[in-house]
């Protein structure tokens, strides 16, 4: 298994590339996990193609579950360091696994999720002064609406609530693929890595948000490629950051 490095402000760059290399070296899961999700996308824009006070938080919501329909990457990325090539077939054993506490965890961030996504309607519905109906709508009323308010609480509301899922995340999802930890103690875990490394692991939270949002300006082609990507990487973010937090990585 390839060693751990020292978590510096460096690593989320090396992260990604290592996330690439899985990428083109067992190409097939990555992309089938990225058009699958990419997919989902363009459901959620059709359902809401002229309520886009609903779909910019369907959006960002997506970002919270997104960690959840990743761990398939992270079995692919393990399997690929011990020098083993996995394909679909073992990715879908993960899911059939039906192991307790990753649904538990799914669950909990579909409610964050759902709850970011009425609390981002409700706010825009309430606060804007004229219906958003289009994403031109929501650009011209609500990003460049000259007076301070209403995107800045909705930009501090999303953080308040993404900061502590991203920390509750970030190491917590590959440990409970990689181990049998219970998940109160790979939440702690996670947050505890955070803890120790608040600058790469903000640098890391950047990059994710900077590549999905790419992905989406491509018309959600560029999720195919972002979104596996991202997924290998965390895994290699999460070793990093659980041995540097002080866990023997597989323990």
């Amino acid at each position: 298994m390839t060693p751990t490095q020292p978590v510096s402000l460096r690593s989320p760059l090396r992260w990604l590339a290592m996330g690439w290399a899985d990428l083109r070296r067992n190409p097939l899961p990555g992309l089938a996990h990225g058009l699958l999700l990419a997919a989902f996308g363009g459901l959620l824009l059709w359902a809401a193609r002229d309520r886009f006070w609903l779909l910019a938080g369907a959006f960002s919501g997506f970002l919270i579950v997104a960690p959840i329909l990743a761990t398939g990457l992270y079995a692919v990325s393990r399997a690929g360091q011990n020098g083993r090539r996995v394909g679909l077939a073992e990715v879908l054993a993960l899911w059939r696994s039906g192991d307790g506490r990753l649904v538990r965890f799914g669950l909990l961030l579909g409610l964050a999720g759902t709850g970011w996504v009425l609390t981002s309607a409700g706010l825009i519905t309430l606060w804007s002064p004229v219906p958003i109906q289009k994403p031109l709508d929501f650009l011209r009323h609500v990003v460049l609406e000259p007076r301070l308010g209403l995107f800045e609480a909705w930009l501090l509301l999303g953080g308040l609530l993404a900061a502590p899922v991203y920390a509750s995340t970030v190491v917590a999802l590959p440990l409970l693929v990689d181990t049998r930890m219970p998940v109160g103690a790979a939440v702690a875990q996670s947050w505890r890595a955070v803890a120790s490394h608040p600058g790469p692991t903000a640098l890391w939270a950047v990059l994710i948000v900077t590549l999905v949002g790419l992905g989406m300006l491509t018309a959600l082609l560029g999720l195919v490629i972002a979104l596996p990507l991202i997924g290998h990487a965390s895994w290699h973010a999460y070793r990093d950051l659980d041995a540097s937090a002080g866990r023997r990585v597989g323990a």
